[in-house]
């Protein structure tokens, strides 16, 4: 296949090295720096172009798409009308404008396609979903999980108040910026409902939000709590769940899931794999979108999961203006 990668970015350039690991020898990278498209080309040995156009005049079988969230919708109406199956980070965008658009081009052109989720190929979270579908816990009745990380501290080699995380017309923000409701959904169901406070309370020089709670009602009936920020000075991701017959527990930091039982009245341990790699869960999410683009399966996180996801983080961005519940469609 030959693919193409557009944004050579901190990630777009992870894409393509877990690419060219995996055994795709045509690669085309495309990047509007002129600095970043140099690197990709001297190190990574890959073509590059500079225009978007002149990629697809390249005719590439699949783009990943690494920009700025406002650009992922504009660039894959471009891609999918010249067939192209699609990889788009997340989240598919940061408002509504043209996702009708796309979702009609994918249909009609039967498209494989996949929102950025590496963390549902980290081996806890595969842990924790298992656990969840045996119904050990009984019926889960509130979870809550937290991200939290120094927004300069992401990637410490650039000035932060330049990346799209601190600018809102780039699609920035900490609401736009977790994985979060994400793998909420993931774990426990489609979102029916939002409540959020959000704000910038931090001296980041930022325009967009740095602190946001969410609470969420789920299909099932559960709900949940998500915290997100970019002011903490340590790395935070942890996630629990509480159902009728035990709790499930896990925490970036202490690199284990726990599982409590109340009949058994204990906990059990499940470590991580020693010295894990972390870009070993962006090579499987990778190698998961090239299967399904070779037999022609659905992933799993496609455009229409992505869209629930983008229409929950919406809901919840209106909420904290208005302070209302929204209820989100289906």
């Amino acid at each position: 296949m030959r693919i193409a990668v557009v944004g050579c970015g901190s990630i777009g350039r992870r894409h393509i090295r877990n690419l060219i690991v995996l055994g795709v020898q045509d690669i085309i990278g495309c990047d509007a720096d002129p600095e970043r498209l140099s690197i990709v080309r001297a190190e990574d040995g890959i073509t590059g172009f500079s225009r978007f156009p002149d990629v697809l005049a390249a005719r590439p079988d699949a783009v990943v798409i690494g920009t700025p969230p406002s650009f992922h919708v504009p660039l894959a109406l471009e891609a999918a009308r010249t067939g192209c199956h699609l990889f788009i980070e997340k989240p598919l965008s940061n408002s509504f404008d043209q996702v009708a658009d796309l979702l009609e081009e994918v249909e009609r052109k039967q498209l494989i396609t996949f929102i950025g989720s590496n963390f549902k190929f980290h081996p806890s979270f595969v842990k924790m979903k298992k656990i969840l579908e045996s119904g050990v816990l009984g019926r889960v009745l509130s979870a809550r999980c937290q991200f939290g990380q120094y927004l300069p501290d992401w990637h410490p080699w650039e000035d932060y108040r330049k990346t799209y995380s601190a600018r809102r017309e780039l699609g920035g923000g900490i609401l736009l910026d977790s994985h979060e409701f994400d793998y909420m959904s993931w774990f426990l169901g489609h979102v029916e409902e939002a409540f959020c406070m959000a704000a910038k309370l931090s001296d980041l020089e930022i325009d967009t939000e740095d602190t946001a709670e969410v609470i969420l009602r789920f299909h099932s009936g559960a709900v949940g709590e998500i915290h997100l920020d970019y002011t903490q000075r340590r790395y935070q991701r942890n996630y629990e769940f509480f159902g009728e017959q035990g709790t499930l527990k896990w925490d970036f930091n202490d690199r284990e899931v726990r599982l409590y039982k109340a009949k058994e009245g204990m906990w059990k341990v499940f470590e991580e794999p020693r010295n894990y790699d972390l870009n070993d869960m962006y090579r499987a999410e990778m190698r998961h979108f090239l299967d399904c683009v070779q037999n022609g399966k659905r992933t799993i996180t496609d455009i229409h999961s992505g869209v629930k996801i983008l229409q929950a983080i919406l809901a919840a961005k209106e909420s904290a203006r208005d302070g209302q519940i929204k209820k989100i469609g289906h």
